[in-house]
């Protein structure tokens, strides 16, 4: 607070004023020299008239008044001012954002991004690492999301500068942006004195781009290897074992150059009697070695012996210098070779080589071994003695599940659809068509059944065999998606578990199918597309709420901008999950275990 000022020359008040909260001297540097009048920046309060800064400091010094601490540093950051007076009402958020201003330096050498944002998400000030990270000279003034191109918000928050200035808590979030860069923000609401809301964030941005590319590059590598043996059977049905193997071979060697980008690839397979490595396939490899004679043994079979032998995956930095090497590549000066495990048995061996010292680190390793992990799946299924058993099997069970689950599905639809128009007014009509009901689901069942008999696990390929999932059985879900495609697949993936499953192309349709199931029956799990055509997954949420009370739902979401935020809405009403594109099989049963034995998320 400022007391006993008096007006005076402007020389004179220069050299009298108390030395400023904030001094020049925090705030940006290098700026030019003003050319007009000294600017002191007020932060007022209660007082100001008493203090009256304006009438005593004269016409010949600019007064630039403001409310805000936070507001304040906005201008500090992007102006020249000579002073800074503050009432007392500010007196310690000033002093913290001098202390801000004066560690200016030491945020700036933080590698993380550090700004301040408003309620608009206006930065207000930044430590100069979005600046360098975007090529910009100054980043003061510009939407966050617009200086990032717009991204894609991947949660777990999916509004979390919204989420930070409503709860007063801290929130975060994960960007994809169009350049293919990933940012983690942490956004800290500032509480200020005289609003009961936030008025300003602090936010920390920190890039994350290689880790998640390197997630994706797991993804990428363990779809490869499970479509190497993801042959329908009208691929593999006339195929000899050996037309078999050349498929498997092509198809690895399509996932070797484009997805691990390689070149020199050796693959052998173990005979388990004689354990000889019998080799499978050689890209790069010099003839002779390839021809070579080799058996799991630890000693004079090279570094594939030893790998099939201890089932130990292998780096050899520098060939040169590595007892155990044998020319494989010429001129190859490192290798990795990992073993090709199937039921914790080694089955064969995969061996890598490149013409640079030191080429393979763990992260090449551990992409090895994933790769390596599916091929011995693929392999084991091609080689299986049964495979024309199991092709004939699921032959049978893929026609019945074409022919009979959406049809029916349809017909259940339909009956549904005509039931709600004459409800209340045709009792005769809505009886027969509740009998339709039955019957379809009555057939679907018995056909579900015999299909299963017809093919017995057994003779079913390893990658088909599916683990039991007792919480499965017998329960009932409807799956509501406008794509044919996803409601085909919702019938194949959890009709091996003994799941009951009906399907819904809307909301409305969903409505109906629930509110015309038979006396004591529900759906176990209703799991829904978040954008329907004729409405959002909370408008369904909603919907079915009125009908059910509590709702066991799972939403199905791409990852990205929920413009509704439905998904928000949605987990605030109640809902238990969100599934987010593309999912794997694994995680949908698990999912669904979980709401069936009520754990699913609130």
């Amino acid at each position: 607070m400022i007391q006993g000022l008096r007006p005076r020359r402007l020389d004179a008040w220069k050299s009298t004023v108390p030395e400023p909260i904030v001094s020049p001297s925090s705030g940006p540097q290098n700026r030019e020299a003003p050319t007009t009048s000294p600017k002191v920046l007020y932060l007022g309060g209660s007082h100001g008239d008493l203090a009256d800064v304006r009438s005593r400091l004269g016409n010949d010094v600019e007064v630039v008044e403001v409310a805000s601490p936070v507001k304040a540093l906005s201008l500090l950051a992007g102006g020249e001012f000579a002073a800074v007076y503050c009432d007392s009402d500010h007196f310690s958020q000033a002093s913290d954002v001098g202390k801000l201003l004066r560690h200016d330096r030491i945020l700036q050498g933080m590698p993380n991004g550090v700004v301040l944002l408003d309620r608009d998400f206006t930065i207000l000030w930044g430590n100069g690492r979005l600046s360098e990270w975007y090529n910009r000279k100054d980043v003061v003034g510009e939407n966050f999301y617009d200086l990032l191109g717009a991204p894609d918000l991947l949660g777990p928050e999916f509004c979390p500068f919204l989420s930070a200035l409503s709860t007063r808590e801290p929130s975060s979030s994960t960007l994809r942006c169009a350049d293919n860069r990933f940012f983690r923000v942490h956004a800290a609401p500032v509480i200020e004195v005289g609003h009961k809301t936030p008025q300003s964030l602090v936010v920390t941005v920190h890039e994350v781009s290689a880790e998640i590319q390197q997630q994706q590059k797991l993804a990428a590598i363990h779809k490869a290897g499970i479509a190497l043996a993801d042959l329908t059977t009208d691929e593999i049905s006339s195929y000899t074992v050996e037309q078999r193997i050349e498929l498997l071979k092509s198809n690895i060697l399509q996932c070797t150059e484009d997805i691990l980008q390689l070149d020199v690839v050796e693959i052998r397979m173990l005979d388990q009697e004689t354990k000889e490595l019998n080799p499978l396939l050689a890209v790069g490899i010099l003839p002779n070695a390839a021809g070579r004679q080799l058996r799991a043994e630890t000693e004079g079979s090279g570094v594939t012996g030893f790998v099939a032998e201890t089932g130990k995956s292998y780096i050899c930095a520098h060939t040169i210098e590595d007892p155990l090497y044998l020319e494989g590549a010429e001129g190859a000066r490192s290798s990795l070779t990992v073993p090709l495990m199937l039921h914790e048995q080694v089955i064969g061996t995969l061996n890598i080589e490149s013409p640079e010292v030191n080429a393979f680190d763990e992260s090449d390793l551990l992409f090895l071994e994933i790769f390596a992990r599916d091929l011995a799946v693929a392999l084991n299924t091609l080689e299986l003695l049964a495979a024309e058993k199991a092709s004939t099997a699921a032959a049978s069970v893929e026609a019945i599940h074409s022919a009979v689950a959406l049809p029916i599905d349809d017909i259940l639809n339909d009956a549904v659809n005509v039931m709600e128009r004459y409800i209340g007014h045709e009792p005769d009509v809505v009886q027969r068509l509740q009998s339709i009901l039955r019957n379809a689901r009555d057939i679907k069942r018995v056909i579900q059944k015999v299909g299963q008999k017809m093919a017995p696990t057994k003779a079913q390929p390893s990658t088909v065999v599916t683990e039991a999932r007792p919480l499965l059985v017998g329960k009932r879900i409807l799956v509501v998606d406008a794509d044919n495609t996803v409601r085909s697949a919702a019938h194949d993936l959890l009709e091996r578990y003994h799941c009951i499953v009906e399907t819904a192309h809307d909301g409305n349709e969903a409505g109906y199918m629930v509110r015309n199931l038979e006396d004591n029956s529900a759906y176990d799990v209703i799991i829904a597309d978040v954008r329907l055509p004729d409405m959002n997954g909370y408008e369904l949420l909603m919907k079915l709420t009125d009908l059910l009370g509590k709702v066991p739902m799972v939403l199905m979401a791409g990852f990205g901008y929920d413009p509704d935020h439905s998904i928000v809405k949605s987990r605030q009403a109640g809902l238990r999950s969100v599934l987010y594109k593309p999912f794997r099989l694994d995680q949908l049963v698990s999912t669904i275990e979980e709401v069936v034995s009520g754990n699913g998320a609130d």
